[in-house]
């Protein structure tokens, strides 16, 4: 049942229930036969349909963008010096060969870390958020960013969302990474894109504009909303990029789909401040609207996240509360590996 009251501005109006079963822990196959929902706006309709139908419904002469960053094996086990397990999860590249990480357990200003291949880590900083700023070393030599990538796709493990419940595995090095991952610096996919098989891909290419851009997604994408006022969230941030041939795109007056919410942020936050580069803390919510991003293909988020307030930006909150209920009825599945929305 719909509550009453809301307030789109209030954390506690964007819960909704969701029975444990309809949480993905492994994606279908073939990968475009995911249910896909979507919610017409003109006719207010919704209609339940898969991925392979998806162009059956997108809008004639659309510009498509997608984001072609790649997933790190970003969480590494290892040893501190006292001999206890530790467990870090790489988060982001910092200025001067330092790392913003989390690290699982009690570390202190200065304390060590080993892990296999010779890899070891320095806390140098102790963030009040609970990340932590670390400098990585290899037989004591520092890390650069492309080293460090290289020793933790070798020795560390995809770092799958907490609600698959489950350790990776050798299939998630495939379906983990969308068709197009490029540039690696993300420790989450943009998971809208991993509906995408070969054959779907080409005929959107050959129906519509497709164009890239790159917006790795950190950690802080599933921090729940700890503010009561969504408004006092502190907005993590991520970096992004926008390449020559998009940018030429989205100066463009056509209709525009964003393939996920990164890259619906990553535009919206170009369209507000004309970068192309650097970190995006865009939160869009009923109360920041989109004005660049017309249709948005998505799929089912958290609840209480920036994610679902993201969705409420474009159909507000009791439409997207009504979507959500929807989808729960008719057993879509949820979140990284789950089913998809399309807005149009």
């Amino acid at each position: 049942m719909m509550k009453s009251n809301l307030d789109p501005l209030k954390t506690s109006s964007y819960d909704y229930f969701l029975p444990k079963e309809l949480i993905a822990s492994k994606p279908l196959y073939p990968a475009d036969s995911a249910k896909l929902l979507v919610y017409d706006r003109n006719n207010d309709t919704i209609t339940h349909t898969t991925f392979k139908h998806l162009l059956d419904f997108l809008p004639e002469n659309l510009n498509i963008f997608l984001n072609d960053t790649k997933v790190i094996k970003a969480r590494i086990y290892g040893k501190k010096e006292s001999g206890g397990k530790t467990e870090l999860l790489f988060n982001k590249p910092l200025f001067m060969n330092r790392y913003q990480v989390m690290i699982k357990g009690k570390v202190q200003k200065g304390s060590k870390l080993y892990f296999d291949n010779n890899l070891s880590a320095e806390v140098i900083e102790l963030n009040d958020d609970g990340t932590r700023i670390v400098k990585f070393y290899q037989d004591e030599k520092q890390l650069d960013f492309t080293t460090l990538i290289e020793i933790l796709n070798e020795i560390g493990h995809l770092p799958l969302p907490h609600y698959m419940n489950r350790e990776d595995e050798k299939e998630d090095e495939k379906d983990y990474q969308t068709l197009f991952a490029k540039n690696y610096g993300a420790v989450a996919a943009p998971t809208a894109s991993l509906h995408f098989t070969d054959e779907l891909l080409e005929k959107l290419d050959t129906n519509h504009n497709i164009n890239y851009l790159t917006l790795h997604v950190g950690a802080g994408t599933f921090k729940p909303v700890d503010a009561e006022d969504i408004l006092e969230h502190p907005m993590h941030s991520e970096y992004f990029e926008v390449p020559k041939e998009s940018l030429d795109a989205l100066k463009q007056n056509k209709k525009t789909l964003a393939v996920g919410t990164t890259v619906t942020r990553t535009i919206e936050y170009f369209a507000r401040t004309n970068k192309i580069q650097g970190e995006c803390d865009l939160f869009l919510n009923p109360a920041n609207k989109p004005i660049k991003v017309n249709h948005l293909l998505t799929n089912f988020h958290l609840p209480k996240s920036t994610l679902i307030m993201l969705i409420a930006s474009f159909i507000g909150l009791e439409k997207t509360l009504e979507i959500y209920e929807t989808a729960v009825k008719e057993k879509y599945r949820f979140f990284s590996y789950g089913d998809g929305m399309l807005i149009i």
